[in-house]
């Protein structure tokens, strides 16, 4: 059949197609169903079969309320996506934000990424990890992105172990979000972090602005991220101190005893939020101040007249949440495109030091927070 012959959606596909061949659209979003209509002078439906020709040959993707992109080819960078993130009811809300980071980023600049890749597990050992890093290294993988668990310390074994089976092999790591549990100190690989100590500085000094005089920071892992925020809680308290707040805001670091997200750290949190009389609570999560407030407000206290709560990573069912979470933004985009740049350039110079970069976030102020005497 000649192309005069052929179906006019089938015609815009094959021209779409000429030029993503090309490599077209490499870095950055291709155009909508209504632009292919406009520019090839066709309807909304022709142009819709002619994306819908491009899917069934695996060259394009439609992705929910953000577009249409095209596939990274064969030759595309290839990672790995480890996020070891602490079971309970929110875990793959929290994942999401990570993850769609990166799916981010791999829209912009076609990569593949693979979200499951390594399974690391408890009494993994370097051998096993070398064996699998090298079976990831012979399938394509040029690199892993690993987010450490922080939920024992028994993870944080699986997670030593799989460092080194990854440098045995010769395959780099890039860090995500905090160092190993227990590690202190420089870590061993490059690390791409949310500025910690900078998110909690800026939430006391919130909630000081409110009004707010007994204001707590509550964590839970021995992590590089738990451990920044407490240092920026204190930078902020003590500034707050030395400007001569009155009544002097006292020291009130909340650690749980148990770090996943349950009843009994809820109950946990509420009693000691009564028992000391704070006013105001940076929770280390969006779950964790969710849990919090539930817990309050069974006991009678008002969020936020008597206590403003704020959580961190603005995960989607804080927005939902019916008080409205104030909450600490996870950059989530702005962290993998640093994470993939620092990866770049260890896979070009694999024997430079170890790099740290930090990213800053932004808080996000919802109903959760209020004047000291506002409304419940």
């Amino acid at each position: 059949m000649t192309e005069a012959g052929l179906p006019k959606y089938q015609r815009v596909a094959d021209a779409i197609e000429a030029q993503v061949r090309k490599g077209k659209w490499d870095g950055g979003r291709m155009p909508s169903v209504r632009g292919i209509a406009e520019q090839y002078e066709v309807s909304i439906v022709t142009a819709s079969r002619a994306l819908q020709v491009l899917r069934d040959k695996g060259l394009i993707q439609t992705v929910e309320r953000s577009g249409t992109f095209r596939l990274p080819p064969p030759t595309a960078e290839r990672w790995a996506v480890v996020l070891r993130v602490t079971p309970g009811q929110y875990r793959r809300a929290t994942a999401e934000v990570t993850r769609g980071g990166f799916e981010a980023v791999a829209r912009r600049y076609p990569m593949h990424l693979h979200f499951n890749a390594f399974a690391i597990e408890p009494g993994l050992t370097p051998d096993g990890a070398e064996r699998a890093a090298r079976q990831a290294k012979a399938d394509g993988v040029q690199g892993v992105f690993l987010l450490p668990s922080r939920a024992s310390a028994e993870d944080a074994r699986a997670d030593e172990a799989f460092l080194a089976g990854c440098r045995a092999a010769g395959l780099p790591v890039v860090l995500i979000e905090r160092g190993l549990r227990g590690r202190a100190g420089k870590p061993e690989c490059d690390l791409v972090t949310l500025d910690d100590a900078d998110a909690a500085a800026d939430c006391a000094r919130h909630l000081f602005a409110l009004g707010r005089r007994r204001v707590a920071v509550v964590v839970a892992s021995p992590t590089s991220t738990h451990n920044d925020r407490v240092a920026g809680y204190l930078y902020a308290l003590y500034a707050a101190r030395a400007a001569g707040t009155e009544p002097e805001p006292p020291e009130l670091v909340i650690r749980l005893p148990d770090e996943r997200p349950t009843e009994g750290v809820a109950r946990f949190l509420a009693d000691a939020v009564v028992r000391d009389r704070i006013d105001g609570v940076i929770c280390y999560q969006d779950y964790v101040a969710m849990g919090l407030i539930v817990a309050l407000l069974d006991r009678g206290v008002r969020v936020p007249a008597d206590v403003a709560v704020i959580g961190f990573d603005n995960i989607d069912v804080g927005a939902l949440f019916p008080a409205g979470l104030t909450t600490y933004d996870y950059p989530a985009a702005e962290m993998a495109e640093q994470a993939v740049r620092l990866m770049r350039e260890r896979v070009r110079e694999p024997g430079r030091p170890p790099v740290r970069v930090v990213v800053p976030g932004r808080l996000i102020v919802r109903g959760s927070t209020a004047p000291a005497g506002g409304d419940g």
